[in-house]
Parts: structure tokens; sequence; C-alpha cells
């Protein structure tokens, strides 16, 4: 390619350099005209995001916004990556879970981009003895193997090793982690049933006989799914990573021997850039760690797709959800992506969606070339002040727990549950406000949705901390529209009044449907409310019409047997109504109080 000289023509030379400050005015101006009054200076502030964790995203980032320097690829601090080349080769680690024994499943996924396995072993997943019949057609010298075995993790995990010797797989071909997490199993269950010591003895046996192999997991989702933020998901993580040092160091290990036994893994969820920012700040915070302990700083990462964000109501969505959670992993520089299943909330996830999943990130690594790039969000001035602002805040509840006595100690004095809980009780005041949408469940509900049926999976572990779902005040209020349909043959109902013309009704009226719906509470929009077979009205129009002809149309309703009657809109100096429905209302509240009156149980 031939570069045209240097002539000193720019093209942007008879345009005005612009200013951050005219960039303000000009928000301001926009702010108010839309009623509302902001400063120049304040007008930015005004159209920030409040995320968790004390974190505040704004509108606009420059060059301005200095974050540490991340460094290079491969090097401390390891913000930009684990390995200098990135994902560049071949693509991320794409890793299916399966917690069936269906050797079927597991060589069609490895026949079809699947590229290492992730077995949960157990009371929850596949019996200990049948592991060597899941595994019989698998070559184990070239799909990496990682177990997750609960209190049965040494008893998988010697299996795992005496089917290495069997197939006569080299020591140094084994590839993969025996799993044994202790703390992320007290974390699940509340019991602490596997001791240390055998998890320290795999530790020393893969630290001398099998360099491919690790020994430990650790295992940040319990506390992502029991509602913790980010920063709450990173402090955990560090902080039992730092427990297992002391206790493999203590065992008579390095401590460059004891952080090559640990693997991490994280959530990513549909936040794009909070989990990208999430996987980078967790290297970064590594590495200092390391660094204290004089001991190499990589972290090794597996992402898995959050459990917390899958549907039950309309799961074909996540689809899209762990499309952009297993972009946004790989784009942070995930080593190993777990896509989860569309209808893993289901139960057993059957073929088609086994297909889907591990096609998530085939299409990322091959067709979208995702992997062609080595840290694609480097140099982003947003992405890297969230990785810096997101890394304080995780390192401050690290210490936070470390000052309580370590991750045990905060894990058996319930300090760490109530923390989850705290910030799990913010979020979902969110969902049921529908600040925080979940399209398919709290927006654009589907009552005539037929329900995908799936085999029940394995019980999952349970006892400890709770497993949360954004779907779940709804999804019990949806179940109880269900049973309610199947004991009487219709769903509960309200009648929507459109007041006036379609211009004045139609915006109100479509945000009452899906408001009601979302609850599992048909509306009926056509014909005379007696005629509707329901027994509570919404009325729908706009604030003028609302003046003219609430009351009147109101009380017909009532003398027509409506025994309670909404409004859509904000509560103000209009007509009475018994209840307003209104963007940002407690719409969980509403739905659960009108099926009680409906008598829905």
């Amino acid at each position: 390619m031939t570069v045209p000289p240097d002539d000193g023509f720019s093209l942007a030379a008879e345009f005005p350099e612009p200013a951050h400050e005219q960039w303000q005015r000009l928000v301001a101006g926009v702010l108010h005209r839309s009623g509302q009054d902001v400063p120049g200076a304040n007008a930015e502030d005004a159209l920030g995001t409040d995320l968790e964790d004390g974190l505040r995203v704004r509108p606009l980032y420059t060059a301005h916004d200095t974050a540490p320097d991340p460094g290079l690829p491969g090097f401390a601090p390891f913000v930009r990556g684990g390995r200098p080349e990135g994902n560049t080769v071949g693509g991320w680690d794409v890793r299916q879970r399966h917690a069936a024994a269906d050797a079927d499943a597991v060589l069609s996924d490895l026949e079809n981009g699947v590229t290492s396995l992730w077995l949960v072993i157990g009371a929850h997943g596949i019996p200990p003895a049948s592991l060597g019949d899941v595994l019989a057609r698998v070559h184990l010298d070239l799909a990496p193997v990682v177990l997750d075995a609960g209190a049965d993790t040494d008893a998988a995990a010697r299996a795992l090793l005496r089917l290495y010797a069997e197939r006569g797989v080299a020591e140094d071909a084994a590839r993969g982690s025996l799993g044994a997490d202790p703390l992320g199993f007290e974390a699940r269950t509340g019991e602490r049933g596997l001791a240390f010591g055998p998890v320290a003895a795999l530790a020393s046996l893969c630290a001398g006989e099998y360099p491919g192999l690790r020994a430990l997991t650790v295992d940040a989702l319990p506390y992502h799914e029991a509602g913790g933020s980010a920063a709450q998901e990173l402090g955990c993580s560090l902080a039992t990573g730092v427990a297992y040092l002391r206790e493999l160091t203590g065992a008579g290990l390095s401590v460059e021997q004891a952080a090559a036994q640990l693997e991490f893994r994280y959530a990513a969820t549909t936040d794009q850039f909070l989990t990208t920012a999430k996987l980078r700040a967790a290297r970064r915070l590594w590495a200092r760690v390391a660094e204290v302990c004089g001991a190499p700083g990589g972290q090794l990462q597996h992402a898995v797709t959050s459990p917390v964000m899958m549907s039950r109501r309309d799961p074909w969505v996540n689809m899209l959800r762990t499309a952009v959670a297993t972009l946004a992993a790989g784009v942070g520089g995930a080593d190993a992506v777990t896509v989860l299943p569309f209808d893993h909330a289901l139960g057993r996830p059957d073929a088609f969606a086994r297909r889907i999943a591990r096609n998530t990130s085939t299409i990322l690594v091959e067709e979208s070339h995702l992997s062609r790039v080595i840290d694609p969000a480097g140099g982003s001035w947003y992405v890297e002040r969230l990785t810096d602002e997101l890394a304080h805040a995780g390192w401050e509840f690290f210490q936070r727990i470390e000052g309580l006595g370590g991750q045990a100690a905060a894990l058996r004095t319930g300090w760490l549950g109530r923390s989850l809980s705290g910030t799990w009780a913010a979020r979902a005041a969110r969902l049921a406000r529908r600040r925080e949408p979940v399209t398919g469940v709290s927006e654009f509900p589907d009552l005539a949705e037929r329900p995908v049926a799936r085999e029940p999976a394995p019980p999952a572990p349970s006892g400890g901390l709770p497993r949360v779902r954004r779907d779940e005040a709804f999804e019990e209020l949806r179940a109880r529209s269900d049973g309610h349909l199947a004991s009487t043959g219709a769903r509960p109902r309200i009648f929507l009044a459109a007041l006036g013309p379609p211009a004045a009704h139609t915006a109100r009226l479509a945000f009452a449907s899906n408001l009601f719906q979302a609850g599992g509470i048909e509306p009926v929009t056509e014909g005379a409310f007696e005629d509707s077979g329901a027994t509570e009205v919404c009325l729908c129009s706009s604030d003028a019409v609302y003046e003219e002809s609430a009351a009147d149309a109101a009380g017909r309703l009532r003398a027509a047997g409506a025994t309670h009657v909404f409004l859509a809109g904000r509560p103000g100096p209009r007509p009475p109504a018994d209840t307003h429905v209104y963007a940002g209302c407690d719409a969980v509240s509403v739905l659960r109080a009108t099926l009680d009156r409906m008598g829905v149980s």
C-alpha cells in the first residue's frame, strides 16, 4: 500500500476545535427544553448512570479521564490480558458444562466446536463411578477436563487420574482442573465437608507430576448468584485465592507452585462493559496480590454466562443475553468461556440448546473475528477508567473481608451473606420498579407463549448462600396466574378503558397492557366492561382527557360492577382512583396486590 505524503492538509481545518464546555452547554440546552434547568457544568452529571458499588458512568469520556498504565498484554499488571498473544491463537477455550451422564452429548459437543469439558460430579451431577463411561470416547490427551465435584472432589479427582493412567495419557499431556474449592462448597451448602488436607495432597500431586493440571478453582459464582455486585465478586475471589495460597504454602508448596494451582471463575452478564472491566480488574488485582506474595502474577480465567440473568419465561431471549455476555468475556480476555444453554433455568438442556450455546462462541471467534484483536477494549477511555474504578472498589471489599479474618470468617459469621443480601435487595427494588427491565418477563411478556418443557436437571447444591434470579418476583406472579388458568380455564383479567381519541390513549394503553401482563393478568381492550369477565379496570388516556372525563368514566364503571379502578399516570390533581400505575411504580407490589384482590392464590 502506498502512503500519500503528509502535505499538511487537514480535513478539519475549516472547523473550530470543539471544547468540552461547549458540549456541556448544548446538553444543558437540551435538558432545559425537556423541563430540567441544569447549569452547564452540572448538565453532564445529570446524564450519568449509577451502578452498584458506588460507581457512576458518565455520558462522555475523553483523554482527560486518566487511569493507571495498563501495561502490555501478557505482562504485569495483566490488565490487557494474561498472554501476549491474547486469544488470537485459536480463540478462547470453549468449555461446555455437563451435569448428566450422557456420553453421546459429550462427544457431540467435542465434535462440533467445544474444546474442553466442565463436568459436575456427585449428588448434584454425574456419579463418580460413571466418569469413565462419560469419557469413554474422549481423547483425554486432546480435551481438557475440568471437574466440579463438591464433597466428592477427592474421589472424582482420583478417578480422573486413574483414567489418565489406564488410557496411557502422558502426565504432561493431561490438561484441565480437578476443581477443588472448599470455600466455594461451603458458600453453596453451608457445610465444611471438604477438608483441605486431601485438597493440598492433590495440589502437591499436580505440582509434582501433572504440570498441565490445576487442583483448585476459585469460583466467584456462588457470590454472584447470591446477588453480589461486581466488586463483591472480585473481593470474594481475591480473599478466597489468598486463603488457598496460605493453605497450600502451609502444606509445603512454594508460593509459585501454589499460585499455579489456581483457576478463577467469574460471571459474565449482559452489562457488556462492566463484565469486560471486571475481568481486566481481576487480573490487575491478582497481580498485586501475587506481587506482595512474591509469585508470578498471571490469572487463568474461566468466564460463565450468568445464571442470574437467565429467564424462565420467553427463554429464547437468553440466546441474546448469552451472546452479549460471551462477547464481553471475550473482549475482557477470558481464557475459557462457558455459554450456558438458553434453557438452563428450565431443566436439562436438549441437543439444540447445547448446539446454540457452543455456536455462540464459534460465531464470535470464527465469523466475527473477535479473537483476531489482542485486547479489543484497550485504549477505550471509558473501559480503562471503569476498570480502574472497579479495581479500587473490589480491593476495598477484599480488605474488609481480610479485616474480618478472611473469607472463611466472613462466611461463617454471616457478614458476607448480609452484605450480598443488601446488594440484592437494592437491585430487587430496581427490578420491581422495572428500572432494570427483563425482556419477556417484566417488559413485553407474552401470555400466549407456549411453555418450554425440559427433563428435570439434577438439583443444585443448597443450604448456604441463596441463589437469586432477576425474574424471580415476576415468575412468582406468573406462576399464580398459570395455576388460576389451570383450575378455572381462564387467566385473571383487567379491563382497559381507553378514553378519548387514539392519539390521547394509545401510549398509556400500551403501557398498562404491558404492565398487567407482566403479572399474568390478561388485559381486555375490546367491547364493554360488563362483557369482559373482569372485576377491575384501568383508565388510559392523556392528562387533559382525564381532567375532562375520568371522573364520569370511573363512576359509570363502578356502577357497572368495577371493584377497583386504576389510572395510568402519576398521582396528581386528577379525579380519584384507587391506584395509579406509572413508569417507575413498584410493579411487583401493585401486581401482587391485584392478584390477591382477584383471589388468585
